[in-house]
């Protein structure tokens, strides 16, 4: 394996928060919208989701979202006919937006931002013994 220099540890580190960062905010919006019925265009809101992709062209290198993808997966069915959004049979079309894997996902991103926080202040101690050492 071939070391990549045109990514550091401080880039790899910095672009691993920001793409977690952007996933975090699709999760966030996607918890926001677990109950919205109607996103506008009459259909309930559709989950979105945060695909990541390496920026290096080798097997070291940061990350970035790649784009942000719409989940068409169907949408569950709740019956309750007082609801304004409810079909004949009353059953009324939710979000597909299940929150304890939002939650999950959340979680996941949350510690892979503190990850790449730790990295920065690790390297960043490093350069400062580095520094006491050479004076």
């Amino acid at each position: 394996m071939e070391v990549n220099n045109s990514f550091g540890p401080i880039d790899i580190a910095i672009s691993g928060m920001r793409a977690q960062g952007k996933n975090m905010e699709v999760i966030s919006s996607n918890v926001a919208n677990a109950r919205t019925t109607n996103a506008g265009n009459g259909q309930p809101y559709r989950r979105l989701e945060a695909m990541l992709k390496t920026n290096g062209e080798e097997d070291i290198g940061g990350d970035d979202i790649d784009e942000i993808t719409t989940d068409m997966s169907d949408f569950p069915m709740i019956l309750d006919p007082g609801n304004p959004a409810a079909d004949a049979q009353g059953y009324v079309k939710m979000p597909n937006v299940n929150l304890p894997i939002e939650m999950i996902n959340l979680s996941i991103a949350t510690r892979s931002y503190q990850a790449n926080a730790a990295t920065l202040k690790r390297y960043q101690q490093m350069v400062e013994t580095t520094l006491e050492l050479l004076r």
